[in-house]
């Protein structure tokens, strides 16, 4: 009996080890963090085991995160889903049950996952999705694009851009009874990243006939220039989204060549023919004091010269939105940005907020001082935290204000 429970104390101090990390003591709900960051950790050292002795991608294996929130298309008296397809894509929609002779609102929506996971299937998007028809009487497109290792940029942009040039048909917009002047292009993360390239891309584009009236962009990746923005220090090995794993996620969208993500990994990925973008990403000039703090900013270094011909859209704006001049954002629409503070991502969304609010685009930025990058995943149990949901009906609430 007594070394029944000398076992079992050890394994408790085990298990209490493994899942204790240390978190700033601004962040909310830590021990609830702390729980489903050693969930991600040990899937991720799987991952790791498995791509070691050869059975799956690292990411492959990853996808049971994905696979595990998968839910049917399931209507109910206030929501009609339906997965079709726009094209080629698939899609899940969204429509309001009740008809009236009111036009909607409608918005295309991008899921997050690092261009490698997630799905528009999962039910933290379902249940946002659901929210953000009956609340808002609009129409939600969640697009199902192809993911990495698979497929690789420009894949993941092709699809979403082209579901969205389908949408905006005019004949289309009319069999979903919505409002040509009341269209919103949002997304989270990887997907966010998606919703500002598809925005910046329609401006270009003369086959477009209608006009994006607003973008919502969620914790969005916005630049390939340089991973140690202070955001990306003071957050390396932060839960759900370590530098690690945020620098795999954009090598993994560009290639499988390992070479690559090394070169990522220690910032010496650019070229002298790419430094002439480091200004659109000055994090030194961009930023609030407040994110700056007492880091030092430096040019990131150089890589072999020949990696922008291996690897031609590692700068391609279509993959790193932030890499545009300022003539180019000028005519974008008002934008919703969200950043979390304990997120490698938070200055990339910063530095998007600070650039297009110096060249006359209306921008809110809504920053979380206590939450963590996807949080807003994080609204159905086990693994419901406050800070989602607080984080969703801001959203939603900015949404019925401004579109």
């Amino acid at each position: 009996m007594g070394s029944k429970l000398v076992v079992l104390a050890l394994v408790t101090l085990l298990g209490a080890y493994y899942v204790y990390t240390p978190l700033p003591d601004a962040m909310g709900e830590r021990w609830k963090v702390m729980v489903v960051d050693a969930c991600f950790r040990s899937l991720e050292h799987l991952a790791e085991l498995t791509e070691l002795i050869g059975l799956k991608h690292y990411m492959e294996m990853m996808m049971v995160i994905t696979a595990a929130e998968m839910v049917a298309p399931a209507s109910d008296e206030n929501v009609t889903v339906t997965d079709t397809a726009f094209g080629n894509v698939p899609v899940r929609v969204y429509e309001p049950t009740s008809r009236t002779q009111e036009l909607r609102r409608a918005i295309i929506y991008m899921h997050g996952g690092g261009w490698c996971l997630g799905s528009a299937k999962m039910h933290p998007y379902d249940v946002m999705s659901r929210r953000s028809t009956a609340e808002l009487n609009a129409v939600i497109v969640s697009v199902e694009y192809r993911l990495a290792p698979q497929h690789h940029f420009p894949d993941q942009f092709d699809d979403v851009y082209s579901v969205a040039k389908f949408f905006l048909r005019p004949e289309v917009l009319a069999q979903y009874s919505v409002n040509p002047d009341r269209i919103a292009i949002s997304g989270d993360s990887a997907g966010g990243n998606l919703a500002a390239a598809v925005v910046q891309q329609m401006q270009e584009d003369p086959e477009v006939q209608v006009d994006i009236k607003i973008q919502a962009l969620i914790y969005p990746a916005l630049q390939t220039i340089d991973f140690n923005t202070p955001s990306y220090q003071q957050n390396e090995h932060m839960p759900i989204l370590p530098r690690s794993l945020m620098v795999r996620f954009w090598s993994e969208y560009f290639s499988r060549d390992k070479h690559l993500l090394e070169t990522m990994m220690s910032n010496n990925h650019t070229t002298l023919e790419s430094r002439r973008l480091t200004d659109f990403v000055n994090w030194s000039v961009l930023l609030p004091e407040k994110f700056k703090k007492d880091y030092k900013y430096a040019l990131p270094g150089n890589a072999n010269p020949e990696l922008s011909t291996n690897v031609p859209g590692i700068f391609d704006p279509r993959a790193a939105p932030l890499l545009v001049a300022d003539d180019k954002l000028r005519s974008l629409p008002q934008a919703y940005i969200v950043t979390c503070e304990y997120d490698v991502l938070r200055d990339d969304g910063a530095m998007y907020a600070a650039r297009l609010r110096r060249v006359g685009v209306q921008v809110t930025h809504k920053h979380y001082e206590e939450s963590f990058h996807g949080a807003l995943m994080f609204v159905t149990w086990p693994t419901d935290f406050a800070i989602g949901q607080k984080m969703m009906v801001n959203y939603i609430d900015w949404l019925r204000n401004n579109l």
